[in-house]
């Protein structure tokens, strides 16, 4: 190298050769694209995940009833408690449940009325007498508000127990309604058991403790002994309508025979009143057509416990073991 190249360093880089520039330039704008792109990426990445943030805070204030679909105050209105499902204890149609909505819709002081919207084929006696007794109760304390039952599809059994503590029923003219009776289901596994060869062995501490149980003969005893519990609990069912609908009611043999009559017909027998709609009722009733539902709805947390319980209780040993307790419960369908 000589003396003015040693001396002059601008002179020294340009001497560097055109190869080794060229590799040099091209490692300078790599390393500035790949700067580029995580700046790039790091807002993004900020951006989704305050995005996500704000969704999932969104949805937490829609599940809690923040706004939107809560129960804020909306003066003069008809109060509105959704009776839909099987009516079972932690099902959708419970005691606990019905009696938090009902509770709730007299103590709003803009309820001018209630309107129980129905669309069940019944379930637990229990359950069901509960609710008529709770609905009996509340009207005694609040006499000046009215409690109208409103049928959609399906009003039978212990859905209509519940109706027919109301101080009307509404149903629309295809409505199913009636179904005034008891059952215990159950099946029988013994044939079976013989044709398999199979040997059943049970002991108990008290005669009657393997009471209906399906994998022992039927017991003249004990189907007496179940028989005369139905029968009772018909008698309970049979009061509570007869109360309910007291002169309204066209009694017939058929009345509490477990038959069932489309809409129409349930208003010739004095199972219901009229045909209407919850609008209608609200509108045209009550006379408030601004409607607040008061049913009650489970909390997120709730909602997402359920959830997983339900996917746990799925092993095949605890399903059956569900089935075969429930087998001999007794039911309004």
């Amino acid at each position: 190298m000589s003396e003015e190249n040693q001396n002059n360093p601008a002179n020294a880089s340009s001497a560097v050769p055109e190869d080794n520039r060229w590799q040099r330039d091209t490692i300078e704008k790599l390393a500035s694209s790949a700067l580029t792109e995580q700046k790039t990426a790091r807002r993004w990445g900020t951006f989704f995940k305050a995005l996500t943030f704000i969704y999932l805070f969104t949805l937490l204030f829609v599940a809690m009833g923040w706004f939107g679909g809560g129960k804020g105050h909306i003066g003069a209105h008809t109060a509105l408690i959704e009776v839909s499902g099987v009516i079972q204890a932690g099902g959708d149609v419970n005691a606990d449940s019905f009696m938090s909505s009902l509770r709730d819709a007299y103590e709003d002081k803009g309820t001018k009325g209630i309107i129980l919207r129905i669309n069940s084929p019944g379930g637990s006696p229990v359950q069901a007498g509960i609710i008529n007794d709770e609905i009996k109760r509340q009207k005694k304390l609040h006499p000046t508000i009215p409690v109208y039952a409103v049928v959609e599809d399906i009003c039978a059994s212990g859905g209509y127990y519940i109706a027919a503590a109301a101080d009307k029923i509404y149903v629309d003219k295809g409505s199913i309604v009636g179904s005034i009776g008891v059952l215990m289901d159950g099946y029988g596994f013994t044939e079976v058991m013989k044709k398999i060869g199979v040997e059943r062995r049970l002991m108990t501490a008290g005669e009657n403790k393997a009471m209906l149980d399906p994998f022992s003969p039927v017991n003249p005893k004990h189907q007496a002994l179940a028989q005369a519990m139905l029968d009772q609990i018909h008698e309970q069912f049979k009061t509570v309508v007869r109360q309910g609908r007291g002169n309204r009611l066209k009694e017939t043999p058929e009345t509490f025979s477990g038959l069932f009559w489309s809409g129409e017909e349930s208003i010739k027998i004095g199972l219901a009143d009229a045909l209407g709609s919850a609008d209608f009722v609200a509108r045209e009733v009550i006379k408030q057509e601004e409607i607040k539902d008061f049913t009650y709805q489970e909390d997120f947390a709730s909602r997402i416990a359920k959830r997983v319980g339900a996917g746990a209780s799925a092993a095949l040993g605890e399903t059956l073991a569900k089935q075969m307790i429930e087998a001999g419960q007794v039911k309004l369908h």
